[in-house]
Parts: C-alpha cells; sequence; structure tokens
C-alpha cells in the first residue's frame, strides 16, 4: 500500500475537457453549475483512488471563481488529497484554462470538497485500513 504521502502522490487525478457552447450561459462562458459538477467528480475520482473504499461528498470548502470560462477552451481539472482524518479526506480542486491555440494557462477555479468513507450499510467507516 506504501505510506499515506505515496498513497496522495498516486491519487492526483487530472481530466481535460473542452468547454463546448451545450455547456455555457447566456453569457457564453460555462456554466457555474457545470464547473462545480466537474470538480465534485475529479475529487470523487481521486477520494476514491486513494482510498480505494466507497466515499460520498460530505461537504464543499470554499469555491472560488476567479475568471470566467469562455467557450471554445480547454480546462484541467487537477484534484489532490489536502488532508486525512480518521474516515474523511479533503481534497483540493483547482481548474486550469487554456487557450487552444496558444500557451497561455491560467487557474480560473479553485475549491474544497470533503468526502467520507462508508460501509455497506453506508455507516462512515476508517477512510485507510491501516488507520483503523
Amino acid at each position: 500500500m506504501g505510506t499515506i504521502e505515496e498513497r496522495i502522490l498516486k491519487s492526483e487525478t487530472r481530466i481535460f475537457k473542452a468547454v463546448f457552447p451545450s455547456t455555457t450561459n447566456h453569457y457564453d462562458t460555462l456554466f457555474g453549475g457545470t464547473a462545480l459538477h466537474l470538480m465534485d467528480e475529479v475529487a470523487f475520482i481521486c477520494a476514491t483512488r486513494f482510498s480505494r473504499k466507497k466515499v460520498v461528498t460530505i461537504s464543499t470548502g470554499q469555491i472560488d471563481f476567479k475568471k470566467a470560462i469562455p467557450a471554445g477552451t480547454l480546462i484541467e481539472l487537477v484534484a489532490k488529497v489536502d488532508s486525512v482524518g480518521r474516515t474523511s479526506c479533503k481534497i483540493h480542486v483547482d481548474i486550469f484554462m487554456e487557450q487552444m491555440y496558444s500557451e497561455l494557462r491560467e487557474t480560473v477555479v479553485s475549491g474544497t470538497f470533503s468526502f467520507v468513507a462508508v460501509d455497506e450499510n453506508k455507516k462512515p467507516t476508517p477512510i485507510l485500513d491501516d488507520l483503523e
């Protein structure tokens, strides 16, 4: 299994998406709700890869929308384990925006998501077996 630090490194998760008009609002920028959905999804994958257990979202921390994400750009979502409790973990997610035809890349959204590991009865269980 390795140390917690090794598990954290191995569980970093990255997803790339193109921002198409079907995911934008009337300002031609990515819907905030779509951004949150994608962030929760990548955070869930990261928490699952870290714990290898069933996990559920229990809360979100502050989400900072620093810049609008226009249609026709690429985004990369990067999720990393930020902290680990007995039954839970906190995942930090950044969304990076890239122009399709230039090297410009910047962080445009950041936030945290908390997950709890659950057993077959949907009750909290240790997030890592070696932390029991």
